[in-house]
């Protein structure tokens, strides 16, 4: 649907964008982490189709500094605090796109007791 919607010589973006393998995926190409895409059409059309991963280094201290400044509050994302021992147990939540399970913090110094979510 992307490509047709993007005009002939158009760009389309895929940054940040990751497809991992999922056994759980509705079809053979979900479970390998691929996803079917209409080079035909894209070919015709003459467009443009740049991927990447976020440059986080080109925003990580503007960003950490409207944090300090109380400018920007992204805490509201987190659904867990864990303790170190509990990182196993986040990653098969995470990965199985468990309910109410968004970001989650691993704070090795935090005792299990302590556990917020």
């Amino acid at each position: 649907m992307l490509i047709n919607s993007v005009r002939f010589t158009g760009g389309i973006g895929t940054v940040g964008m990751f497809v991992p393998q999922d056994p759980g995926g509705k079809d053979d190409l979900a479970k390998q982490g691929k996803v079917v895409i209409d080079f035909g059409t894209h070919w015709f059309k003459g467009q443009t189709m740049g991927s990447g991963q976020c440059p986080v280094k080109r925003y990580n201290r503007q960003l950490r500094d409207l944090i300090a400044a109380g400018k920007a509050t992204p805490s509201w994302i987190v659904s867990h605090e864990i303790s170190l021992d509990q990182a196993a147990d986040a990653y098969k939540n995470f990965d199985a796109r468990s309910k109410g399970w968004t970001k989650v913090l691993i704070k090795p110094g935090m005792s299990t007791e302590k556990k917020v979510s």
